[in-house]
């Protein structure tokens, strides 16, 4: 037998051996996303093992307006409540007000440092979930940093609405705030999973139709390609403790746009050209999350375009840690990065 087809066979027969291993391996063993590395805060090794309970979770057809309205309904009453405390600790206040005809939260710090420069919030929850009210901590924990006014945006949620209609609502908040007197050049644009990928797109948008962009955006592990493509999709399926793409992100995706549209630069924004110009970007994220190829992705895209972007990922955290645990150290970095990144794109200009 020739070295190569001895090399081969011994190849083959290793896989083989390991292949048995990890079949005896995983009969029992815990799943993926429960797997609790060492090199990981105490906090979030407290509770890793209960994060994936509804991750198989399954939502109505993309058409079924009735039976999400009733899901959309329960969900933000649900995490509304789940705020609650931490909104009783928030040294500021909330308000409800509208900006172009969309629904916003106010958000002000106790200690406001300034008026003429704020931050604009759009929430996560795949189009389809969530509201500003219940989505209110992560827009809480950039005001606490900065020390800024947040208007967090309560846009229409798909299927409800399209990805068209959604990001005219961003962009109508902006014209809104033009006429107040905030130009785009006065605010950072802020969103987390589908609110990160809706800011990328409306952005996008902005700067085709020759609106003035941001002076910055920072986006919190951003769905910024809604068609199910990149290695993670895969390779961390069984590792992302939040939700599936069969059961949750694919029906959702649907909702907001049809499936000839997934790779529309305004709704998977990987897909977009940045050579034509594009604000400061930072992209945070995790190590542990399905989305970990899509903040990769668009972190290439801009820096290949030469924009300025900074890529900033967390061992061992899942999609938008740094809310659901805003005091562990993984967290606190995090949200003390993205202050750091509106001193030095917006504030100091």
């Amino acid at each position: 037998m020739h070295l190569r087809h001895r090399l081969l066979s011994v190849l083959a027969s290793a896989v083989a051996i390991a292949q048995i291993a990890t079949t005896s391996l995983a009969q029992g063993a815990e799943p993926l996303w429960a797997h609790t590395p060492d090199t990981i805060s105490p906090e979030w090794s407290a509770v890793f093992s209960e994060l994936g309970q509804g991750r198989d979770t399954k939502v109505p057809a993309p058409n079924d307006l009735p039976a999400w309205k009733t899901l959309q309904d329960a969900d933000s009453a649900a995490k509304v409540e789940h705020a609650a405390p931490f909104v009783e600790a928030f040294n500021g206040t909330l308000r409800d007000i509208t900006l172009g005809g969309v629904p916003v939260v106010e958000v002000t710090p106790g200690e406001l440092a300034r008026n003429d420069k704020i931050a604009v919030y759009l929430h996560g929850g795949a189009y389809t979930f969530n509201s500003a009210r219940g989505a209110i901590v992560s827009a809480i924990l950039l005001a606490d940093e900065t020390n800024l006014r947040v208007m967090a945006v309560d846009y229409t949620l798909a299927p409800h609405a399209k990805w068209q209609e959604i990001t005219d609502q961003v962009l109508s908040v902006f014209v809104a705030l033009a006429e107040q007197g905030l130009t785009a050049s006065d605010i950072v644009l802020y969103g987390d999973s589908a609110g990160g990928g809706l800011s990328a797109g409306s952005v996008l948008k902005m700067r085709d139709q020759g609106m003035e962009m941001p002076a910055a955006l920072i986006l919190w592990s951003p769905w910024a390609d809604v068609s199910q493509t990149g290695d993670s999709y895969v390779t961390l399926r069984d590792a992302e403790p939040f939700y599936t793409y069969r059961d949750i992100l694919g029906p959702s995706a649907l909702a907001y746009a049809d499936a000839k549209d997934h790779q529309h630069p305004y709704v998977s924004p990987v897909y977009g050209d940045y050579t034509k110009g594009f604000p400061p970007t930072l992209i945070q994220g995790g190590t542990k999350e399905l989305f970990l190829s899509n903040v990769v992705r668009l972190y290439q895209a801009l820096d290949q375009a030469g924009q300025t972007v900074k890529l900033d990922l967390y061992e061992g955290m899942p999609h938008v840690f740094m809310a659901i645990l805003p005091e562990s150290p993984e967290s606190r970095a995090a949200v003390g990065k993205a202050g750091d990144w509106v001193s030095r794109h917006l504030v100091r200009h």
